[in-house]
């Protein structure tokens, strides 16, 4: 997802910025290396500990072969420097690309597509999750391949829910159940939340296991109706009547604590990355995860997020790009040493065979719930949408300062609105 590796790693008491942590030099748009090698300029905002292990992917594909050196370039702002090359020259040869952004800037033509490439060379997009591919898809052409893939599942404390006497929920029924069980008042105080409901950003997830969608076949807003109501009277239940959490609780907490590593939430909604966070810093914590309880009517939901790697129109060496590209991406071992390297979950499905991630049940909760996980819409401001509508009015929800009614018709209607202003980028 767009702010994943943005996310502050959780310490006990400092915080580490993973992503865009150093500042980089721009870095030309390719040539001739002094031994006859074809040099590509790759950009990237990962920095520290992610700049490391993007590095040691490049230095991999370096040494498998004698004609192409890439070498890898870390922007604070990726996007306004690759935007600002593509207009006056000095592209790079791959970026590293947050996939939601590629309905914004395809229409740019600043994209190079890919198709041609994967038919001459046989590579099978049924081996990537048909989501991933679609979000790297603008008016049927194919701008890149996926890196990365993410998605939520529920974290649960093992020890609270086996003192409650409770499985892991599999259904918003047995959520709520065990949110309620786990959940902790001293007076007026709230010691322990059942359930972290901090992040109204989660409504997405929670509407698909409602059996809805953000947006129709017509990309219009789709929130105000039964099923948008079926999450915030959830929501509102939890919130007001079992009082399972307290908005504000985990900022509360002070500066660089974690609520789920300290004991503090007994569930929580997050992703593969945090994972080597929680087994670092939680060493009293023992820990499960499922997939994300399925809604009223079994319907099962997660937002699919992630990485990929692009050839902007501007590179000066496409063939080459693609040949980095693809071996990254869709070889099997390149796929898993990246996996191994970073703790990321490739695109590439084969890659799920091998015994790092078969043999490891932590990863198969996610596994599975890729398996259903959508992608955000790739309509061009639905980003602008969810973020100035539709999560300002939720916000006023969860602080009882809005009715469900209210909520759901204005994100409607300023959703609608931000949609038609924002239909073509900028």
């Amino acid at each position: 997802m767009k702010k994943q590796w943005k996310i502050v790693w959780s310490m006990i008491v400092v915080i580490g910025l993973l992503a865009g942590c150093s500042g980089g030099s721009g870095g030309s748009s390719g040539g001739e290396a002094s031994g006859g090698k074809t040099v590509l300029t790759f950009w990237g905002d990962w920095g520290g500990e992610g700049q490391e292990q993007i590095q040691t992917m490049v230095d991999a594909f370096n040494k498998s072969q004698d004609k192409i050196e890439v070498k890898y370039a870390l922007q604070q702002d990726v996007v306004t420097k690759f935007l600002t090359a593509a207009t006056n020259g000095g592209t790079p040869d791959v970026v590293f690309w947050d996939r939601w952004r590629t309905a914004l800037y395809a229409p740019k033509n600043v994209l190079h597509p890919v198709d041609e490439y994967l038919e001459r060379d046989g590579v099978n997009k049924e081996d990537f999750y048909e989501e991933a591919l679609k979000e790297l898809t603008y008016d049927d052409k194919l701008y890149g391949l996926p890196l990365t893939v993410d998605a939520r599942a529920l974290f649960y404390n093992k020890k609270m829910l086996k003192e409650a006497g409770l499985e892991p929920p599999t259904n918003w029924d047995e959520l709520e159940a065990a949110a309620k069980a786990t959940t902790k008042w001293n007076g007026t105080k709230l010691e322990t939340a059942g359930l972290s409901m901090g992040d109204p950003g989660l409504f997405n997830m929670y509407l698909q296991q409602a059996g809805g969608t953000m947006l129709t076949p017509e990309n219009t807003m789709n929130v105000n109706n039964e099923k948008g109501k079926a999450v915030l009277d959830f929501w509102g239940r939890l919130l007001n009547e079992d009082k399972v959490y307290k908005i504000g609780f985990e900022d509360g907490l002070g500066e660089g604590t974690d609520a789920f590593v300290t004991g503090k939430v007994a569930m929580l909604y997050t992703g593969p990355w945090m994972l080597s966070t929680y087994d670092k810093y939680g060493k009293d914590l023992e820990y499960g995860i499922v997939p994300p309880p399925a809604g009223p009517n079994g319907d099962k939901g997660s937002v699919m997020g992630g990485f990929g790697l692009v050839i902007p129109q501007g590179s000066k060496h496409p063939e080459e790009a693609w040949e980095f590209i693809k071996w990254w991406t869709a070889n099997k071992d390149n796929a898993v040493l990246w996996a191994k390297t970073s703790l990321n979950m490739p695109g590439f499905k084969p890659a799920f065979e091998d015994p790092f991630f078969a043999d490891d049940p932590k990863w198969i909760p996610f596994m599975e719930t890729l398996e259903f996980a959508k992608t955000r819409p790739t309509h061009p401001g639905y980003s602008v949408m969810e973020e100035n509508a539709v999560i300002p009015n939720l916000e006023l929800f969860m602080q009882n300062k809005q009715s469900a009614e209210e909520t759901l018709r204005l994100s409607q209607e300023q959703g609608d609105k931000q949609l038609k202003e924002n239909a073509v980028a900028r």
